[in-house]
């Protein structure tokens, strides 16, 4: 089984939080056993919307070459850094 993608993911989270609500609105439970179970009647749609979804077929291609970086003649060195602490303090 392959990993699901971004679509799946987004399309399964946001059935499960609308199922949810639109469940628990329109059965006007209040009851813990109620809740419970219109909390996992969302989560099976919202699985089941993510699996059956349609999986892109062609791939994307990808180049085996890695972009060069750019050509740079000059050497950069790093500056000292100049701060306030105990090392910087001139004095008696």
């Amino acid at each position: 089984m392959q990993r699901p993608n971004a679509a799946q993911l987004a399309y399964g989270s946001a059935t499960v939080v609308l199922a949810t609500v639109a469940l628990l609105l329109l059965t006007r439970t209040t009851s813990t056993p109620g809740i419970t179970a219109v909390s996992l009647a969302g989560l099976l749609l919202g699985l089941l919307v993510a699996v059956t979804m349609p999986v892109r077929t062609t791939s994307v291609k990808v180049t085996g070459r890695v972009p060069a970086p750019p050509r740079n003649e000059e050497v950069r060195t790093p500056a000292a850094r100049v701060g306030a602490g105990a090392d910087t303090r001139t004095g008696s």
